[in-house]
């Protein structure tokens, strides 16, 4: 059914939402993110799933966004660029507000996107040994459609720590910045992220649902203004000369012409 996640669910209603792109650490290409955001929508309707866990297979959580993808977007048209910003923000949105609650299970590194999708679960345990950063800027770009996740999840203060410096923290760090709720040995992370799963099972899931709705009203706004203005925020830096030399230079392997 999907070609670049996988979707299981046990007898409990316990769903896996694993991110497989492991040869690409689970980049968000364009076909991702559409599956994406038909998984999410459809967990969330099922009245058999309970919770749901996202996880990635392989070595990463998430990279971020696609280099490939990215690079097509500057070649493309201002309405392209557009689409294509839109579908990345209604994956995030479809997540962030599905009525099931989402443990993330962060098994390994989550750069710039990846931050973002750690950031619409409910909770997320990460592996010690996992590295986090929001890399947007080191390409000319800014962490735009996952801004308002990642600001809801850490607070302005403790975001603005990390949001524009690109610079990779650990997974202690991670905790510390509100984005992950622990830190475990990897050899611990199933049983963690169990012990996070269980107590849903005993409860009404109408009620999970309505609560979950009713703390995202009571949070920060992410609404339609919110989003279409991320959205509009990404498609002005494609279109900006910083991210065309970014994204040249990483896959030119050199320096990019800000470095000294």
């Amino acid at each position: 059914m999907y070609e670049t996640i996988s979707v299981t669910a046990d007898e409990r209603g316990v769903a896996q939402l694993v991110l497989n792109r492991p040869e690409k650490h689970n980049a968000l290409s364009s076909a991702m993110i559409a599956e994406l955001t038909s998984a999410a929508t459809r967990l969330g309707r099922d009245p058999a799933v309970r919770v749901i866990v996202l996880t990635g297979e392989g070595a990463s959580f998430c990279a971020g966004g696609d280099l490939g993808w990215m690079k097509e977007q500057m070649a493309a048209d201002g309405a392209t660029r557009a689409g294509e910003a839109t579908k990345l923000a209604m994956m995030l949105n479809a997540l962030n507000t599905c009525p099931k609650p989402v443990i993330g299970r962060v098994q390994g590194n989550a750069f710039g996107g990846g931050v973002g999708m750690a950031s619409v679960c409910d909770v997320a345990i990460g592996a010690a040994t996992a590295k986090f950063g929001l890399t947007e800027t080191k390409l000319g770009l800014i962490p735009a459609t996952i801004g308002p996740y990642v600001l809801a999840r850490m607070g302005e203060a403790m975001a603005r720590r990390v949001f524009m410096s690109a610079r990779i923290f650990g997974a202690e760090e991670a905790v510390t910045l509100g984005l992950l709720a622990r830190a475990v040995s990897p050899d611990d992370l199933d049983a963690a992220v169990e012990a996070e799963v269980a107590p849903y099972l005993s409860c009404a899931p109408g009620a999970v649902a309505a609560a979950k709705a009713l703390a995202r009203r009571l949070g920060p706004p992410i609404d339609e203004a919110v989003i279409a203005e991320t959205i509009q925020a990404l498609v002005r830096c494609w279109e900006g000369p910083e991210a065309g030399e970014g994204i040249a230079a990483f896959f030119e392997k050199r320096a990019p012409a800000w470095k000294g």
